[in-house]
């Protein structure tokens, strides 16, 4: 099991109203999405041959997260295909939820700029992931 993605809050997150502003969390989930990558795949894999990219992101907003949070993002995988697949985010402050959200990725081959079959090792890395 990964640990999750721990999220420091910075000043500069924040809006007037004192809370993270909503287009940080898409920041706050590629941050996880890398951490995980990280974790399954090694930090030396070829991201330009087999790569991704993100097709579509959706942020649900439960609680506000603010300056004094110490916010943990935990990363599943809820769905996969020959080429794409979608992961989801839970944004932890101690035990509650104050955001979910969702991405869908494509591999892709940034060498030849077209998408492709999930690389094999990646599919087995995300099968780990599966909440299902």
């Amino acid at each position: 099991m990964i640990k999750p993605a721990e999220i420091q809050v910075r000043f500069s997150d924040l809006d007037v109203l004192g809370h993270v502003n909503n287009c940080v969390y898409l920041s706050y989930f590629e941050t996880a999405r890398v951490h995980y990558f990280g974790e399954l795949l090694g930090y030396d894999w070829d991201w330009v041959k087999d790569g991704v990219l993100l097709v579509k992101n959706q942020v649900e907003y439960h609680k506000p997260v603010l300056l004094s949070h110490c916010p943990k993002i935990t990363v599943s995988l809820t769905n996969m295909g020959r080429k794409s697949f979608q992961l989801t985010y839970a944004l932890m402050v101690g035990k509650t939820l104050h955001a979910s959200g969702s991405s869908t990725l494509v591999a892709f081959d940034s060498q030849i700029r077209e998408t492709v079959s999930i690389p094999k090792r990646m599919r087995e890395a995300l099968e780990s992931l599966r909440t299902e």
